[in-house]
This record gives C-alpha cells, sequence and structure tokens, in this order.
C-alpha cells in the first residue's frame, strides 16, 4: 500500500465572481521514502493541492475525491482526528519564513508545540527535543537562542526554525511549499541541501513545490506539472526533462535563460497570463494559451496519454506537436 494516495481530487474555491474549481481531478500517488517535486506558475493549484492533503483549505471550500494517507481517508475527516495527523505525521514547511513563524512566542516555544500536542513532552524533556532539533537543522548558537523571539533571527535561519518545527514529530510525509522563496541563492543551496540529507536520514516521503526546475531536477525522483488546476504531464524528473511533450512544460523550458545565450537575446516567453480560475474553459485549461490551439481544445478535456510506464501528459494535439507541425 502507497503512503499517499490522491484520486479524482477537486478543490471548488468560493470567490467574488461564485465558485471556481481551483483543483480538477488530479490524481497521484507516494511511496515511503519517495520524492516528488509540483511545479508551475503562480495560480495553477499546487499550494492549493497540498492544503488539501493538510486539511488547511478555507471553511467555505469544497473537497470531493480521494486521499488516502497510509491507509486513512483524509477527505472528510473530521478535524480532531485530522489534528492528529497534521504536525504529527505530516509536516510541513511554508513557502515565507518571514511571517510562518508566531511573533509574540519565542522560538523553543513554537519548535516545541508539536512535541507537547502530539508527544506529551514538557519542561526539561522538550526544551532538550528542541534543542537537538535546532542543532540539527544548523541553527547558530541554539543552546544560546532558545528563548529568543522570530524578529532575532535572519530569513535563513527563520526557515530553518521551520524545518526543525515540521520534523519535530518525525513525519513520514514531509511537505515543502516553496521553501526557498525570499531567500538569497547562497541560502537556498543550504536550505535544499539541508532538506535533503534530512529526508534521506529519516526515510520520509517528500513533495516538494517549487518555481524552479532546477531545484526539481536536483531534489525530487518524479515530478507533476500543473495548469489551470490541472496536471498536464507527470513521470519520473529525467523523462519529463528528456521528452517534454506537453505545450505548457515546453513554454516553461524554454524560459529558463541560457548562460551562454548571446547578448541582447529576449527570453522565451508564454503569450498571455494564467487566467482567473472561473474563466477556465472546461476543456484543456491551456487552451487559449497554447499556440496549438484548436477549437477541440476548449471543450474535450484531454484524457492521460501514456508515453512510457509512468509518463502520463494530457494532450489531444500529442502527434501534431510532436511532428512540428505549423500550429493551426
Amino acid at each position: 500500500m502507497a503512503l499517499l494516495e490522491v484520486n479524482d481530487l477537486h478543490v471548488q474555491l468560493q470567490t467574488q465572481r461564485g465558485p471556481a474549481e481551483a483543483v480538477r481531478g488530479i490524481g497521484f500517488t507516494l511511496e515511503r521514502g519517495e520524492t516528488m517535486g509540483i511545479v508551475g506558475e503562480s495560480g495553477c493549484g499546487k499550494s492549493i493541492t497540498v492544503q488539501s492533503l493538510m486539511g488547511l483549505l478555507p471553511p467555505s471550500a469544497k473537497v470531493t475525491g480521494s486521499i488516502r494517507f497510509d491507509g486513512t481517508e483524509l477527505v472528510g475527516l473530521p478535524e480532531p482526528a485530522m489534528c492528529e495527523i497534521r504536525g504529527n505525521r505530516i509536516g510541513m514547511i511554508f513557502q515565507e519564513p518571514m511571517t510562518a513563524l508566531n511573533p509574540v512566542h519565542t522560538i523553543a516555544r513554537q519548535v516545541g508545540e508539536p512535541l507537547r500536542l502530539h508527544r506529551g513532552l514538557t519542561g526539561a524533556a522538550a526544551r532538550r527535543h528542541v534543542l537537538a532539533l535546532l542543532e540539527r537543522v544548523g541553527l547558530p548558537d541554539a543552546a544560546s537562542r532558545l528563548d529568543a523571539y522570530p524578529h532575532q533571527f535572519s530569513g535563513g535561519q527563520r526557515q530553518r526554525i521551520g524545518i526543525a518545527m515540521a520534523l519535530a514529530c518525525g513525519p513520514d510525509l514531509l511537505i515543502a511549499d516553496e521553501p526557498t522563496t525570499a531567500l538569497d541563492v547562497t541560502i537556498q543551496k543550504a536550505i535544499l541541501d539541508l532538506i535533503r540529507d534530512l529526508v534521506a536520514e529519516r526515510g520520509m516521503a517528500l513533495i516538494l513545490i517549487s518555481h524552479d526546475l532546477g531545484v526539481i531536477a536536483q531534489n525530487v525522483s518524479k515530478m507533476l506539472v500543473m495548469y489551470g488546476g490541472s496536471v498536464v504531464e507527470s513521470g519520473s524528473t529525467a523523462a519529463v526533462f528528456a521528452q517534454r511533450a506537453h505545450p505548457y512544460t515546453r513554454g516553461l523550458f524554454a524560459a529558463r535563460p541560457a548562460l551562454d545565450a548571446p547578448r541582447g537575446v529576449r527570453l522565451a516567453t508564454i503569450p498571455g497570463s494564467v487566467p482567473e480560475l472561473v474563466d477556465l474553459p472546461p476543456g484543456c485549461p491551456f487552451a487559449g494559451r497554447c499556440s496549438f490551439t484548436a477549437d477541440a481544445c476548449y471543450s474535450t478535456r484531454p484524457p492521460a496519454t501514456v508515453l512510457a510506464q509512468g509518463h502520463e501528459v494530457r494532450c489531444i494535439r500529442l502527434e501534431e506537436i510532436a511532428a512540428g507541425e505549423v500550429p493551426a
């Protein structure tokens, strides 16, 4: 049995313009110790997907489909039961280290909260465990800073504290939602190296969300490409990087800057912008922005086409794209 099985997941959010489908029938599985990345533009449904796994959606959100975690169905699970899983068996590193911590509580109290709630540790025992966690994530002078507040730490140090909090109870699944946002490149590398080492050390499964294709290439074994709340391409990281079958995947890769590009050459861009959720077409969510768009793309939901074992893509014009035909 897989650790995590997501099947036909739909998430409907209430907006000022009416209900909107933020996640549209996605599915994937994750084995124990396996690593998976999710990529896509802002607004494509990445964070909503992992928030649904954590039970952190707005009260007005409507969730259908199935999320099975180690055999337990999470969709519709009562909040007390969800609280037993959240922060205990599923840990999450949030994307903004400058706001993820509570400014009025000390670091010792915040990192120790999961230990008090799920492990019953208090007093000196909890403090010792917190210190061990902070030292493991490389927080400088951890012993003398247990009673410090978040504003007394840099962005990179706050993210290390957030990682310590997510790891406090030794979760089976770690979710990292763009964990290097707002950090400089040197700190980004240190944080990603730390997450990779901890995942390997503890045998956790990992879901890593990132805009950076290089980060995905170096840190996960398989990936989902999301657009408009849908998974448009999925497979092993090596297979997706090698073939790039969907036009959206190709657009993301083409937009990467190249170090050997001549001076003055403009970066390739994907035409248009991500539409509002309520404006997505009933067919392919990429219809309209894609240069291969045909009339059927607006109305026909693309089925999954298997290109190789585990590599799937959702596009009804794969033959034309593969043949290099002029878009029509």
